[in-house]
């Protein structure tokens, strides 16, 4: 690195001084007067120089090391020079000059730059947030710059950028290309390559797809990852993941995993405690106020530049340093799920002035033709609802009368009609009999649609509310509040089904249009918003699915009571999210919490105050509380055994859960028998690629394995090993499950290179290759 201390000790002599290392420092490099060292490397020594002649000025001169010119390295070393030779930004340290030494190492001198890290001067200056965010935008400006010249950093960190003042302007300068990489063209005659399993780069900062160590899959988007880590520091205080205490292949190894999404900059700040006041004293705030400062925007912004799939990141670092822009300019994010109310709030931040006066002024204008027209409208409004609402309920009445006639003896003809078959009939009276009412037939629908999905007859509800949708997209327009609901009871099939990925749009759409009409603290907008949450929260998508939440449950608890079965219901969700992320200490009191919740204020034979229990067993069987785990799901199994049909999806959750505590017992004639059963209801009721069904056949498969009956149990590991490599991301522990029992049951079967097959293959996926107990199967 280039920093230099403010003066250098000019009156020493440097033929006396030695490095570190033991290098004696020369006298001079080619024309240039050595000075004093500045820093050294795994392939170079920087010092201070003088150049003299016709142009006198002080440079800093990198020449490699003695003794480390392999080719890989000279490579690197002429890569960097040749990196910094093709860029020209004021932000970026200058090449002046190239040679080779008196003793045949090559040098370059670049610019010498007098600053200090990053993130060290923002806290010596205190600068606040957006003082903050303007100069890493400067930063990203830079890099972006190298981007465009077809060179990717892979080195970003506080340290590599540094500040100096110029003007009384803090003044960023990016230095150390010394392992950056062409994108499209050669930047030397040498091929630069990355050595395989070898990661190039500091752990702290480095990407997912870096730290995997091929070389082969690193694009523009690894920078924007490190842009993403210096970020939340800047913003923090801390790293989102520090390597200290672990180990650097330790560390890499659980980048490549990544599990877990990492925490929200706002989320991390609120748990670190008596430390807040600190970080919050060198941002220029109190720790309340920075905390309000980075959820929303901010939070949505770093969560997507650090997403572990780089597909989900910002394409460019321009886009990234174009949403913090819009940020400062109070403009909508695109990092952020769109809604109208939140684009409105950001125009009336970005426009108080003129917002205010023009209030004023239309409010003289339109005062008059409001107080006219009002009362009319109203009128009109209230007498075609009226209308609506009188034909609505005639229509409603007519159809509830027609399901008690078919359960009525006489047109029976001496069969007792169940459920299902009222409903059917029920079904069958709506689609034929209300083809000229198409608002009421689409209320009909949504209703039916919505009772055949608590049912887990998903089949049967799909066309129902597709319809539904359908006819009040026609009559009402795409954006009514009918509409909307629609759209939710639709996503909810979906997510109920375990179609995560067509669930989402409808519920974003859900939201927008609830924005469009409610007020931003309305509990519909919530719901959609704790809908949309625990969507990403079954993809795995753990930080977005957190935020949303939060900010549902943040509104529900304004505005609702609190036993409202929304709270319960949002706080159930996050729950589930502590839980997949192994917090267990923070997810048991919730859980708790919502138990007794849900006994006070629900039936003692209520579906809801099963999905509690059934969560509560799957916590205790995760801290090996097994007889604690098969209490807490046998009474969730008598609940929905007592209220669902035999082949409901969540009887099949419950004693797949049951069966796994029989597994770990070693009772298996029991746990072969729950196992079969959940697995036949799984198949009869979902989709074939959902993950529940691989969650029964990688049990079942364990059943045999354990009995040594190794033939039933490898066609089911690999069937259960397809679907979730299929329907999870890499790196998910579900996959890592299917792999390390698989590759147990090949050792016990005397198959031990097959067995480390599969092992190198999980970790080649950055997978530790170590069992780890099944996820109990939790309820929304």
């Amino acid at each position: 690195m280039s920093v230099v201390p403010p003066s250098p000790p000019d009156s020493q002599s440097p033929d006396s001084r030695a490095s570190a290392s033991g290098l004696e420092l020369p006298a001079r490099i080619g024309p240039y007067k050595i000075l004093q060292l500045i820093g050294e490397g795994g392939m170079g020594v920087v010092y201070e120089a003088e150049q003299t002649g016709a142009v006198s000025r002080r440079v800093a001169l990198k020449v490699l090391k003695p003794g480390v010119d392999t080719k890989e390295v000279v490579a690197r070393f002429e890569a960097e020079r040749q990196a910094l030779a093709v860029m020209d930004h004021p932000n970026i340290a200058k090449i002046f000059d190239a040679g080779v030494s008196e003793e045949g190492r090559p040098f370059f001198v670049m610019e010498l730059v007098r600053g200090i890290p990053l993130t060290e001067y923002c806290d010596n200056f205190k600068l606040d947030t957006g003082q903050r965010l303007e100069l890493f935008v400067t930063v990203c400006q830079a890099v972006q710059h190298a981007h465009q010249k077809g060179v990717i950093h892979r080195d970003l960190k506080p340290s590599n950028m540094l500040v100096s003042e110029r003007d009384d302007h803090p003044v960023p300068k990016i230095i150390d290309f010394g392992i950056a990489k062409a994108i499209s063209q050669p930047l030397t005659e040498r091929t630069l390559v990355t050595e395989y399993g070898r990661a190039l780069g500091t752990p702290a900062y480095m990407s997912p797809e870096q730290a995997g160590m091929s070389g082969l899959d690193v694009d523009t988007r690894t920078d924007v990852y490190s842009l993403g880590v210096v970020l939340y520091e800047l913003l923090v205080g801390r790293l989102p993941l520090d390597p200290r205490g672990v180990g650097k292949p330790a560390f890499l190894a659980q980048l490549v995993a990544r599990e877990k999404d990492l925490p929200s900059p706002s989320h991390r700040l609120t748990s670190l405690g008596d430390q807040q006041q600190a970080i919050a004293h060198f941002r220029h705030t109190d720790p309340r106020s920075l905390v309000r400062e980075l959820k929303g925007d901010l939070d949505w912004i770093v969560l997507k530049a650090v997403e572990k799939e780089r597909s989900r990141r910002y394409e460019t670092v321009t886009g990234l340093a174009a949403d913090i822009e819009r940020h400062l300019n109070h403009e909508p994010v695109v990092a952020r799920p769109p809604g109208t109310a939140y684009r409105v709030q950001k125009f009336v931040r970005r426009h108080k002035g003129g917002v205010a006066a023009a209030g004023v002024v239309a409010a003289a204008l339109v005062m008059g033709v409001v107080t006219m027209m009002v009362g009319l409208v109203r009128a009109t409004q209230a007498e075609a609802a009226r209308a609506r609402e009188a034909e609505a309920a005639q229509q409603v009445s007519d159809f509830l009368v027609s399901l008690f006639e078919v359960s009525d003896p006489q047109e029976a003809r001496g069969d007792p009609l169940s459920a299902r078959e009222v409903l059917d009939r029920g079904a069958d009276y709506i689609t034929s009999d209300l083809h000229d009412q198409p608002v009421v037939q689409a209320r009909l629908l949504a209703t039916m649609g919505e009772v055949y999905t608590n049912m887990g007859l998903f089949d049967e509800a799909q066309p129902l509310l597709e319809r539904s949708l359908a006819l009040r997209e026609a009559e009402l327009g795409p954006d009514d509040l009918d509409v909307a609901e629609s759209l939710q009871r639709l996503a909810t099939l979906f997510r109920e089904r375990g179609d995560y990925a067509e669930a989402g749009p409808l519920l974003e759409r859900t939201i927008t249009i609830r924005e469009q009409h409610l007020g931003p603290d309305h509990p519909d907008i919530a719901d959609g918003l704790a809908d949309l949450g625990a969507n990403f929260l079954q993809q795995g998508r753990y930080g977005e699915s957190q935020l949303l939440l939060e900010q549902a449950l943040e509104i529900q608890e304004r505005v609702l009571a609190p036993d409202a079965l929304e709270v319960t219901r949002t706080l159930n969700n996050l729950a589930i999210l502590f839980y997949r992320q192994g917090e267990y200490a923070e997810a048991e009191p919730l859980f708790e919490r919502l138990l007794a919740m849900r006994e006070r204020i629900l039936d003692p034979e209520d579906p809801r105050l099963a999905t509690s229990l059934n969560n509560l067993g799957g916590l205790y069987f995760a801290q090996e509380k097994y007889e604690d785990a098969e209490r807490a799901y046998q009474r969730a199994r008598l609940i929905w055994e007592k209220v669902h049909e035999p082949n409901h999806p969540d009887v099949a959750k419950v004693i797949n859960n049951l069966a796994e505590v029989y597994l770990v017992e070693g009772r298996y004639a029991e746990a072969e028998s729950y196992f079969r059963r959940s697995l036949a209801i799984k198949e009869e009721t979902l989709s074939p690629s959902n993950t529940l069904i691989a969650s029964s056949l990688n049990g079942l498969a364990n059943v045999y394995r354990d009995q040594r009956r190794f033939d039933e149990a490898e066609p089911l590991y690999v069937r259960a090993l397809a679907i979730r490599r299929a329907g999870l991301e890499q790196g998910d522990s579900a996959i890592e499950e299917t792999l390390t029992d698989y590759a147990d049951m090949l050792r016990r079967a005397n198959r031990a290179s097959e067995a480390a097959d599969l092992e190198a293959r999980a970790q080649a996926m950055g997978l530790e290759g170590i069992a780890s107990p099944a996820q109990p199967e939790g309820q929304q």
